[in-house]
């Protein structure tokens, strides 16, 4: 085919998924020239699974997304149908926001945010290969016969890239959601050297909310008091929708067990790997025979629609198995289902061939983002599109990377995790995974990372000036309460009222709030000094005084973190010349080339022997270079 040029840009961005909005939007915001293709407009920010953003550390990376400047917290503000805060009975380090989303106003606000935004724009077309010259990415082929060129390129092709779907014993190439899949761009990129392998995901059926009996579940509302995604907003008012819970029995049990030959996922149709913390109901069955039942929310899809969403409840089982097994549950007996759950199955690059800032070790400008790296999930997607198009930018300004340690930030975490250790199924954030919870909370996420993406240029002054205003009505606060003391007679019959025990000697009011059965909100009535502070300079106060001996020795395992981070590696040093270096290890420190002594010691296959090995060369180098001098 004869290739026509049809623009230059800075950025391109393949895809416009969660990760694929945040990738475009941030090169733009950094003054990049940048294009963002979708090979279906309705696939922006499409929600083709869990109608919701949030959840158990996933929230984290909401509330960093924003800090950084993303769309991600505020586009969710804006469209939310039900809100609530979870884990509220744990430590403040593991609780975590989720918002039930109405899905079709998500994806009209965020196609509408990029479509206003200078810099940006948007296209409908499908991608089919990449232009190269002299071993590094120049632009983007499309099937028309147009090509785009650019500096840098970002793929972002989430479950598109060869994708096929399942259900029973049928199986079709398709994206998600019924949209075209992209076949000859996944075909190109393994011709071009990129380690592809197969990985699948799915999702449950969706049913009319009428044909349910909502008197057999149990109603979940949101909180009654909101707390936003955005550091942006300060209170969220509107009337909630509720969800529903409900639980599979031993008769749903018996109808999937009888049809397991019938799934694509037993049946040998499908090859991916799937997410071992998001399995199909049959292979929660299968998995845990022990269990008598399995809970599931019904939640709705939004409010200009009936459809109702079956959480938890992903399968690839046929339909007619499908809707047998779905009516043996309380209140679905007369559902009408109008999408039948599927598997789908697709392409995606082996995550050790990138490096932290997510360009392609091998290939310059070309940039990786979103469930292509092996992740799953939007908030883990969009995560790393913010990071993969700051990088891009920063790539083509010539400037520094921006990379987020594991002491920073979740998104550390994760990318870390993937560049660093790998993943062999879809990879989802947990709070476990984080060492470093007690700092790295949702509620001080501007506190950590603002100030850093300020610096890179992505922040804008107006959310600059107002984290600053927060910072600093936090810390004059706990200074105030810090030196504000109180005298037993002052206090101690309000401390005997709400069964606190009563004060022997003065005391600070800081030393108060230490006080498990004490919030900040109760001491007001022995406080009439207290000024007026914003939700967000409000939690900080009360989880840093509550929590300063814990944070503090937080910071001291850090500090060690840290020490090891610092001590930089050669990514182009032969380790295979090194002695003392195991096999193994000489393998995956050449295959990786970590950027640290940190990052190597968390690989897999380098033992604390192999890292003692990298100090002693370090330290001999370190000798070596005043003679040198």
């Amino acid at each position: 085919m004869n290739y026509f040029t049809m623009g230059e840009y800075d950025v391109i961005v393949i895809g416009a998924g969660h990760a694929g909005c945040e990738a475009g939007l941030a090169a733009a915001r950094m003054g990049m020239k940048t294009l963002l293709l979708s090979i279906n407009l309705e696939a922006v920010a499409m929600m083709p699974c869990n109608p919701s953003i949030g959840g158990s550390g996933k929230g984290h990376l909401v509330r960093e997304i924003d800090a950084l400047g993303g769309e991600m917290g505020i586009n969710i503000d804006k469209t939310f149908l039900q809100s609530k805060m979870l884990n509220t009975a744990k430590g403040p380090a593991v609780h975590s926001l989720r918002a039930q989303a109405d899905k079709e106003q998500y994806h009209l606000e965020m196609k509408k945010t990029i479509e206003n935004q200078p810099n940006l724009d948007l296209k409908q077309g499908e991608v089919v290969d990449l232009i190269m010259e002299d071993g590094a990415v120049k632009g983007v082929k499309m099937r028309t016969g147009a090509q785009y060129l650019a500096k840098a390129v970002i793929l972002c092709t989430g479950t598109f890239l060869r994708g096929k779907i399942f259900i029973g014993e049928s199986a079709f190439d398709s994206g998600p959601n019924g949209l075209a899949p992209s076949m000859e761009l996944a075909y190109n990129l393994k011709e071009k050297g990129l380690k592809l392998r197969r990985f699948k995901t799915g999702t449950p059926a969706r049913c009319l909310g009428k044909s349910l009996d909502y008197s057999k579940m149990t109603e979940q509302k949101g909180d009654e008091v909101v707390v936003p995604f955005s550091f942006m907003n300060e209170t969220l008012d509107k009337e909630q929708v509720s969800c529903w819970l409900t639980y599979t029995n031993e008769k749903t049990h018996e109808v999937i067990r009888a049809n397991f030959h019938r799934s694509a996922l037993f049946g040998g149709q499908i090859e991916g790997v799937g997410p071992r913390y998001c399995p199909s109901i049959e292979d929660k069955i299968n998995r845990f025979a022990d269990k008598e039942r399995h809970q599931t929310f019904i939640e709705p899809e939004g409010l200009n629609t009936d459809e109702m969403y079956i959480q938890g409840m992903s399968s690839s089982l046929p339909e007619d198995v499908q809707d047998a097994f779905y009516r043996t549950i309380p209140g679905l007996e007369n559902l009408e289902i109008v999408r039948p759950a599927y598997a789908i199955e697709y392409d995606c690059i082996d995550p050790l061939e990138l490096l932290t800032s997510l360009q392609h070790k091998s290939i310059p400008g070309l940039f990786c983002a979103g469930q292509f790296n092996g992740s799953s999930g939007y908030e883990e997607a969009a995560a790393q599109g913010l990071i993969a198009g700051m990088n891009a930018a920063l790539w083509i300004q010539g400037r520094e990377p921006f990379i987020l340690d594991r002491s920073e930030a979740y998104i550390g975490v994760l990318i870390d995790d993937l560049v660093t250790k790998g993943t062999n199924e879809p990879y989802r954030i947990m709070t476990s995974r984080a060492e470093y919870r007690l700092v790295l909370r949702q509620d001080n996420a501007d506190l950590r990372l603002t100030e850093r993406a300020y610096e890179a240029g992505l922040v804008s002054e107006e959310r600059y000036a107002r984290f600053k205003k927060i910072k600093e009505d936090a810390e004059k606060e706990i200074e105030r309460l810090s030196n504000k003391e109180v005298i037993p007679s002052q206090v101690n019959s309000f401390l005997e009222s709400v069964g606190s025990t009563p004060l022997q000697n003065k005391s600070t009011l800081a030393e108060l709030l230490k006080r498990p059965e004490l919030n900040y909100a109760m001491l007001a009535e022995i406080d009439p000094e207290r000024p007026e502070l914003s939700r967000h300079s409000l939690t900080r106060v009360e989880v840093s005084i509550k929590y300063e001996g814990y944070i503090t020795k937080q910071y001291q395992q850090i500090e060690k973190f840290k020490r090891l981070e610092t001590k930089k590696l050669d990514p182009d040093f032969d380790y295979q010349s090194l002695d003392g270096l195991r096999i193994e290890a000489k393998q995956k420190l050449s295959q990786i080339k970590p950027l640290s002594v940190g990052q190597a010691s968390r690989i897999s296959g380098v033992s604390p022997a192999d890292i003692n090995v990298l100090l002693i060369h370090l330290e001999k180098m370190r000798r070596r270079k005043p003679e040198e001098v």
